[in-house]
């Protein structure tokens, strides 16, 4: 894996992902929380064919800022690029845009993990709940 690596991600703003329907706001515009996933689905598909097998990426940290809204029926795309690789630790910067111009901006912080023995914590966390 090397520093460069882009990755992108788009969608259409519809009823399921506005700010109205996702409770981040009272309007039907495109929901910052969605922006946020959609950033994330960019960087963490981005990487995904430089890890070993039963690897994967899990976010810890975003940053960012929701610059301008999407009306509905309006596309959206999400760009990454990586521009540090500390261990296990990836950061990119993200940033997100519609046909008039940039919509998001900011970074986002992704780990390497193990799938099984992360999903393996996870499950201790509900056994030791019951």
């Amino acid at each position: 894996m090397e520093l460069g690596i882009r990755g992108e991600a788009s969608l259409v703003v519809n009823g399921s992902n506005t700010a109205q329907a996702m409770k981040s706001g009272l309007l039907p515009v495109f929901a910052t929380p969605m922006m946020v996933a959609l950033m994330e689905d960019a960087a963490a598909k981005s990487v995904q064919p430089y890890l070993k097998d039963g690897q994967t990426t899990v976010g810890t940290l975003v940053n960012v800022k929701h610059l301008s809204a999407t009306p509905e029926g309006v596309a959206v795309s999400a760009q990454s690029e990586l521009i540090e690789i500390d261990g296990r630790r990836l950061v990119f910067s993200v940033s997100a845009r519609d046909a008039s111009g940039p919509i998001g901006e900011g970074t986002h912080e992704r780990f390497i993990v193990d799938a099984a023995r992360f999903m393996e914590k996870t499950k201790a966390k509900k056994q030791a709940e019951q």
